[in-house]
């Protein structure tokens, strides 16, 4: 499986970005995805979790309103619309496939990341 996530920016707070994962090299509906980011100094987090075809989302706490997970079985994509971003969100984000069910959330697969940057 691979992954290659995009859409990372400078963006001022208040402002949006869309984050996009590609999937190739498996069999894309058979994998929970999810988002997971890192931020200098700290460890990596949980952001969001889609189930495989995607009736089931979750998010943490401190995104939950603001962010939408979705996916695109037509095109292998997994999708993050992140909406009124705060400077605490700037880090470099992850996508992640095979996704454990519940948390604290886990992954099989990860992309390489894309930075995102808040600024206040």
């Amino acid at each position: 499986v691979q992954l290659q996530a995009s859409g990372g920016g400078l963006v001022q707070a208040g402002g949006s970005l869309r984050l996009s994962c590609a999937f190739s090299g498996g069999t894309y509906s058979t994998y929970a995805m999810g988002w997971f980011r890192q931020a200098p100094g700290k460890e990596r987090e949980f952001v969001a979790y889609i189930s495989r075809y995607g009736g089931i989302t979750d998010y943490a706490d401190s995104v939950k309103g603001r962010f939408t997970i979705s996916r695109d079985s037509a095109k292998n994509t997994v999708l993050l619309q992140m909406n009124s971003l705060k400077p605490e969100d700037t880090a470099v984000y992850y996508c992640a496939a095979g996704v454990s069910p519940e948390r604290p959330r886990a992954a099989n697969y990860w992309g390489q990341g894309t930075k995102v940057t808040v600024s206040s």
